[in-house]
Formats: C-alpha cells, sequence, structure tokens
C-alpha cells in the first residue's frame, strides 16, 4: 500500500507502475540478501566467463540459418536469416531435447540459462543446439 497526494499518484493508472521489491521492509531485505548472494557465490562473474563462453561455442556452429550470434553475459540472442522460417520451430525443438529457449521478434532465439551453469552443461547445450540448427 501506498499514501501519497493525488498529484504524485494520480498520474498512474492501472498497470503503468510495478515493483519487484516494492520498497516494503521485507522486499528491501529480500533484494539486499538477493544481491548478497549474486556477489559471494561469484555468479556475476560466472555469468561473464560462461557467456562470453557460450557465445564463442555458438560463432562456431555452421548453420545456414545463423545470421548473427550476440548478447551480454549469458542474455544471448542468435539471430537466424528470415529464410530459416522463424525461430518458433528451432525452439521447439530444442525444448525436446531439453534446452529452453524463447524465440523473440520472429527471428532470434533467446537463450537465458541459470547464473550457475557450467562449462560442461553449456557443451551438453551445444551439442543439442546444433543438433536443432542442422535441420532443413
Amino acid at each position: 500500500m501506498v499514501l501519497a497526494a493525488r498529484e504524485v499518484l494520480g498520474v498512474f493508472k492501472p498497470g503503468d507502475h510495478g515493483s519487484t521489491f516494492g520498497g516494503n521492509p521485507l522486499g528491501c531485505a529480500v533484494a539486499r540478501t538477493a544481491l548478497k548472494v549474486l556477489v559471494e557465490e561469484g555468479m556475476i562473474e560466472n555469468a561473464a566467463r560462461m557467456g562470453d563462453y557460450f557465445q564463442e561455442r555458438l560463432v562456431e556452429i555452421n548453420s545456414p540459418h545463423i545470421k548473427e550470434v550476440r548478447g551480454k553475459g549469458l542474455l544471448i540472442g542468435v539471430e537466424l536469416h528470415p529464410q530459416a522460417g522463424g525461430a518458433r520451430r528451432f525452439c521447439e525443438a530444442l525444448q525436446s531435447c531439453g534446452v529452453l529457449a524463447k524465440e523473440t521478434h520472429t527471428h532470434v532465439i533467446r537463450f537465458a540459462p541459470p547464473l550457475i551453469i557450467t562449462r560442461d552443461q553449456v557443451d551438453w547445450m551445444i551439442d543439442c543446439i546444433q543438433d536443432v540448427l542442422a535441420m532443413p
């Protein structure tokens, strides 16, 4: 619940504003703990390291469907050529071998693996991705 003057809150309509941690004491404590875990467990460094490795491995895939690989950390997009027929069919094929990905903007496969992913897990994903991107 929020208490404020109509001049302040009157500018918001339902759905305009949302918050993950909400600014309440419990939410703030959860946010601080989440940040502490990210730092103490090295998740930020792992995301950078594994993201670079994941992108390097994706670039190595020889597929006529791939137009570009881009990303930052573990948020990675593989843009497909329009002739590939859209990203959805590839995402569904990836799901059948255990890799969850999301099609975005019709022609992009978005990968967002967990921040704790290991090199072995990236290699396992690459094997599956390579097989799927070999589809006609």
